[in-house]
């Protein structure tokens, strides 16, 4: 197959991936001033797509880490071919789509790496690998920002509920209109530059731009304007999970959960760290959980989503892996994975339309209570 047409194809599919990684990770700024009713539904959305979108243009050096280090390309390394990173695209998004199926808020940022590694590791070994940039900007950060985060919404969250009384807690929920916009802020900072990323690493593949160069200014917004329409699509059942379902969620928790996620994935962007803004999250969240006094975490939704982090690098890395497999047929293979991937996209779509969750599900009379919208007597029948 002509090279043009893979980078066009893998292009599409980098796309498809950012569109994808703003729907399910919408719920990271957008779940707790939802749960308060800080703000409502559609109009959080608005506000996470409009600011992913301008975060996107802020910085690159997340960018420049997926795309010249945890891949080795170009001279002195082994390069790595357009048709792995498309392998890799697509077991990131089937694992990213799964996941939203099952309302879970797993990394979509893992699932990119998850996928690149396992199709890397087909068809290039285990040395197209750097393993330095591997353990230090993605598996440390994976294990200690969720940790810091949590802790930093725990003290947050004692230090609110300890200077306010309970009459002067409905201020918060202004308060958590700036601190949820600046974590969509700062998603657009990290988010939005891995795919970026992959796509500055397909185009240094293919010998469309030079090794050690950064992203173009068409990716950037090409990437920037995928990323907020995912965003503004909204991924409610990830929603729903992150903001009713660990603990429920008062306005001065809310506040301190954003605040604590605000401020690590602006630091991690930084540095440069791949990290994943669903961990921090989820993190906060139930750090706040914990520092108030009567709340309670629901252990058992914490745990599945702990259990969706172990999982999200292997099993994206596996799908990647096979669909690298089948790439390595020649032009038919690569129109299989194709094939494969929008069969397992449809599925994944029209199973999701039988427990369909959207924005109407969010208007609720009290803390704590799901409410489902009533069904039309048309629908009944």
């Amino acid at each position: 197959m002509d090279i043009t047409l893979v980078v066009a194809l893998v292009i599409a599919l980098a796309l498809f991936f950012d569109f994808t990684n703003g729907f399910h990770d919408t719920a990271n700024a957008m779940a707790t001033p939802i749960a308060t009713g800080a703000l409502k539904p559609r109009a959080a959305v608005a506000i996470a797509a409009v600011l992913n979108l301008v975060g996107a243009f802020l910085s690159t050096e997340v960018a420049k880490t997926i795309s010249g280090g945890l891949i080795r390309e170009g001279d002195g390394g082994i390069q790595i071919t357009p048709t792995l990173v498309l392998a890799g695209l697509i077991g990131a998004i089937v694992w990213n789509l799964v996941t939203w199926l099952l309302g879970l808020p797993s990394s979509s940022s893992h699932a990119l790496i998850g996928g690149l590694i396992g199709a890397v590791i087909v068809g290039a070994g285990f040395g197209a690998i750097d393993g330095a940039v591997l353990v230090s900007k993605i598996l440390i950060p994976a294990v200690l920002a969720p940790i810091t985060a949590g802790l930093v919404s725990f003290i947050a969250t004692k230090i609110a509920y300890a200077i306010t009384k309970k009459r002067e807690r409905d201020g918060f929920k202004r308060g958590q209109i700036f601190t949820s916009s600046l974590v969509s802020l700062a998603h657009g900072t990290n988010d939005a530059q891995k795919t970026m990323g992959v796509i500055t690493l397909t185009l240094i593949a293919a010998g469309f731009q030079d090794v050690g160069s950064g992203p173009e200014f068409w990716v950037i917004v090409a990437c920037a304007l995928a990323i907020a329409i995912g965003t503004y699509s909204g991924g409610w059942r990830i929603i729903k999970t992150l903001g009713r379902d660990i603990t429920d969620v008062e306005p001065a928790q809310g506040f301190a959960a954003e605040a604590a996620t605000t401020a690590t994935i602006l630091a991690s962007t930084h540095l440069g760290f791949a990290l994943s803004t669903t961990q921090v999250a989820s993190g906060s969240v139930i750090g706040t959980g914990v520092g108030r006094k009567g709340a309670s975490v629901r252990w058992r939704t914490a745990g599945r989503i702990a259990l969706g982090w172990l999982i999200t690098i292997p099993s994206a890395g596996l799908v990647g892996a096979i669909a690298a497999l089948l790439a390595g047929l020649g032009l038919w293979g690569i129109i299989l994975d194709v094939v494969l991937a929008a069969g397992a996209i449809l599925f994944i779509f029209l199973r999701s339309r039988r427990n369909q969750i959207d924005a109407r599900h969010f208007h609720r009379p009290q803390p704590g209570v799901f409410v489902r919208p009533k069904k039309s007597k048309k629908a009944a029948r």
